[in-house]
């Protein structure tokens, strides 16, 4: 089936699903394959729970007469295509966002701020990679009048294959950093996969967002009309901002080119959380939403699912940044815990992922920062951390740490929680 006579049946059925457990009545069901399952096995079933068509690439699952599966030769390509043709119906300015950090917050914001004079249609949660991109594109419709798609990539060209699915008009990479070594390769690898954004819109002659004061994203960005925001430099750019406090919660002020200082107190921790504001405004501004409306939506953003949370319990106050870690975040939320003006302070890092042949020096490095910061308590969880030289007591995994929480738990306390997502540390809020 081409793709044009697929898109018909979508427009009939735009409810699109990958799970055979979610098949909302009418849908179209993509039967994709993964590494230990086959989408194919469980069209009939998607079709029985009520989906109104099955696409497979199976041709062995489809019963003879049946016109209700849908044969194609790849489903997730057809998927993909699908998700291209429809966004190339909209005339809509579709903004897409990457980067090693912050994209996913970035990207709440961009749109909380846009949502104040506009439509907006935004990635949810962080369905970010090969199958939440079109997913998101397929939720395009006629009352939206922009779009927010947030891509991650942890391998060479996958932004650029995204990029090729999205079709953006404007680009916003928030930074770049230490974070999936073991697929890019290299920092040099992560900013050359990075700015593959950049060469999409390099070619169609499209706009980048762009924070001026990284020379990583400025070296690379030749060429492309830039918007920029950043720290007040001497230079004029079209939004510039500044931290005024963080006790704990993030206080700054922000001003376009020539224009009166706007102050705004946030809800988020961090003061690399700037940056991400920042984005945020200039954004806002060049598609039209006021100042005070931004300042509205960057005071309301609550952070949730694990990022920079702040949690009161019964006997202790939780930096809860569980969600996800790599060098540059860690190292980031460690200075910024440091700095901040509270008492008692205690540390629970598990290990970072996909660092590769850098990942005993990343962690060593974090070790030695957490030495010179000279915390209360340092709990260390994970055998890469286990690896390190430290004078830190250590865990193999989360279950030790429940044990010890079990048999003391600290209390009176100020605590950072912080790892990869696969350490499970998002598991401890509760006993804490």
């Amino acid at each position: 089936m081409d793709i044009q006579r697929l898109y018909e049946l979508y427009k009939q059925h735009p409810a699109v699903t990958t799970d055979s457990r979610d098949c909302p009545a009418d849908a179209l069901f993509f039967a994709l394959k993964g590494d230990s399952f086959d989408g194919n096995a469980f069209a009939s079933q998607a079709l029985e729970k009520g989906c109104a068509y099955a696409v497979v690439d199976d041709p062995g699952r489809v019963p003879e007469g049946d016109a209700r599966y849908v044969l194609v030769d790849d489903v997730l390509s057809a998927l993909q295509q699908l998700a291209r043709y429809h966004r190339e119906q909209f005339k809509i300015p579709v903004i897409q966002v990457t980067g090693t950090n912050g994209k996913t917050t970035t990207k709440e914001l961009m749109a909380a701020v846009l949502s104040k004079k506009h439509r907006v249609l935004s990635t949810q949660g962080n369905l970010n990679n090969h199958i939440g991109v079109p997913k998101t594109l397929l939720r395009l419709a006629p009352e939206h009048t922009i779009a927010v798609v947030e891509t991650g990539a942890n391998h060479p060209g996958e932004i650029k294959a995204l990029a090729g699915i999205v079709d953006p008009d404007f680009g916003l990479i928030t930074n770049v950093g230490m974070a999936h070594l073991a697929g890019f390769g290299s920092l040099d690898g992560v900013v050359r996969a990075k700015g593959e954004l950049y060469d999409y819109l390099r070619e169609k002659h499209g706009t980048v967002f762009i924070d001026h004061d990284s020379e990583a994203l400025e070296y690379i960005a030749g060429g492309l009309h830039q918007i920029t925001y950043g720290t007040p430099c001497g230079e004029v750019l079209n939004v510039e901002g500044e931290v005024l406090e963080c006790r704990p919660f993030l206080k700054f002020r922000w001003r376009t080119a020539g224009g009166d200082w706007q102050e705004v107190q946030t809800r988020v921790i961090g003061a690399y959380n700037l940056k991400n504001m920042l984005a945020a405004a200039v954004v806002g501004r060049t598609f039209g939403v006021e100042a005070g409306l931004i300042n509205e939506a960057l005071a309301a953003y609550k952070p949730s699912n694990g990022r920079s949370q702040l949690m009161a319990t019964l006997d202790n106050h939780l930096i809860v940044d569980a969600y996800n870690a790599n060098p540059t975040s860690m190292k980031a939320a460690i200075e910024n815990f440091r700095d901040m003006d509270v008492e008692r302070k205690m540390v629970i890092l598990g290990d970072m992922g996909e660092l590769g042949a850098s990942s005993w020096q990343a962690h060593q490095d974090m070790v030695d920062l957490l030495v010179d910061a000279n915390f209360d308590h340092v709990w260390l969880v994970g055998h890469a951390f286990k690896a390190t030289h430290h004078p830190f007591r250590i865990f193999d995994d989360v279950e030790q740490v429940k044990r010890a929480l079990a048999i003391k738990k600290p209390r009176g306390y100020n605590i950072l929680i912080k790892g990869s997502h696969s350490t499970r540390l998002y598991e401890l809020p509760e006993l804490l």
